[in-house]
């Protein structure tokens, strides 16, 4: 990627792997990036959004017509950097507007090095990743603008989201620990994948100190600070790839410690329980998707941002290694997996982020289950 800082004026192009080109103006950084493009549904919550390690190598359109109008604060990131490799967007804010605002997401952009677009019709681009997937994409502004052949033999060229191994591009280098807040009721090994901080902090709520460990982290590690129970985190790339974490898990279900997933972390429950996962056509992306606990038939409006799923048989339990596992929740838009629950040990997950820090709230509940779990192995 390069980068510089000329103003918004400056002409940019997108160019998909199908040959679809839309033109716009440069919004943050100028020069080139590259990445998979997917779109997100969520009106709000693009802070959060353009930090979360999931989106890592992924090029963001967002629906919503206006974007940055509460600008940047210094509050509501979810790790350390925006993680996004591009971005765009229909009409950014002139001027934010909120009382937390430090500057504009467009100096934001500017300032960590990501390259956007704004100005085009994001409703047809969202409307062609539909109807044809989610695609390779480049972004080029500036004196990175070129003829469209040459171009698109640079989209063409960029690898691919499928067979990708991203976790430990993302996930911390050492570990760190999470207090909980007021008395400490438990303790966890949170193995990070890509967490977002928002995670840990719902659990330390609930009196829960967490130790979040490097993705490369042993079953010694995890067993070394004396767990009441075992998180694994969100992240980016193909769960086809994570050999090591499937194995760590299968490790923890051995033991018969609690165990809770998220996102990333379904991936890798499903895997070790024998399940295969698959890329969706075009992924959950967004803070309005509708899913179902099967278990209480509730409907809970869910964050998404998923683009594998979890190929397991919804009409009835399955057997594995670690014991009968069911299907605990499931998309209502079309069908795909959204949670597992393990029904002889104490292990359960989900796809979507119950963490949820720019909401919706309604699958908070999540993390009181896996403190009952935690209750239940210690009684």
């Amino acid at each position: 990627m390069t980068t510089s800082t000329r103003g918004a004026r400056t002409p940019a192009v997108l160019v998909l792997e199908d040959g679809r080109t839309f033109r716009g103006r440069a919004y943050g950084a100028v020069g080139e990036t590259f990445g998979e493009a997917v779109f997100s549904t969520g009106m709000t919550g693009y802070q959060e959004t353009l930090t979360d390690p999931s989106y890592h190598r992924q090029v963001v359109v967002m629906t919503a017509p206006h974007i940055g109008n509460t600008g940047v604060n210094d509050e509501d990131p979810e790790s350390r950097r925006i993680w996004v490799s591009g971005y765009v967007v229909r009409d950014p804010a002139r001027t934010p507007s909120n009382w937390r605002s430090r500057r504009s997401l467009d100096e934001e952009l500017t300032a960590q090095g990501v390259v956007g677009i704004s100005g085009i019709d994001t409703r047809a681009l969202t409307r062609h990743l539909r109807e044809r997937g989610a695609m390779r994409v480049g972004i080029f502004s500036g004196d990175a603008v070129a003829d469209e052949a040459t171009l698109l033999a640079k989209v063409q060229a960029a690898p691919q989201m499928k067979g990708a191994d991203l976790s430990g591009e993302v996930a911390t280098d050492e570990t760190y620990v999470v207090p909980a807040t007021g008395t400490k009721r438990f303790t966890v090994a949170a193995i990070d994948l890509g967490i977002k901080g928002m995670t840990p902090h719902r659990m330390a709520e609930r009196g829960i100190e967490v130790h979040v460990l490097p993705a490369t982290a042993t079953l010694e590690d995890i067993y070394a600070v004396s767990p009441d129970g075992v998180f694994f985190s969100n992240g980016p790339g193909d769960p086809a790839t994570a050999d090591h974490p499937v194995s760590l898990m299968r490790g923890v279900l051995e033991r018969g410690t609690p165990l809770f997933g998220i996102c990333f972390g379904n991936q890798i429950l499903g895997r070790a329980l024998g399940f295969g996962t698959y890329k969706l056509k075009y992924g959950h992306r967004g803070i309005n998707q509708p899913v179902q606990d099967r278990s209480t038939g509730k409907v809970e409006v869910t964050a998404h941002n998923h683009g594998f799923a979890v190929d397991a048989p919804l009409d009835a339990p399955s057997d594995t290694p670690y014991g009968r596992a069911e299907v605990s929740h499931v998309c209502l838009n079309d069908d795909v997996v959204e949670g597992l629950r393990l029904l002889d040990r104490p292990a359960f997950s989900v796809q979507y982020h119950p963490e949820a820090a720019a909401g919706p709230h309604d699958a908070a509940y999540l993390f009181d289950r896996f403190v009952t779990l935690m209750e239940g192995q210690r009684a």
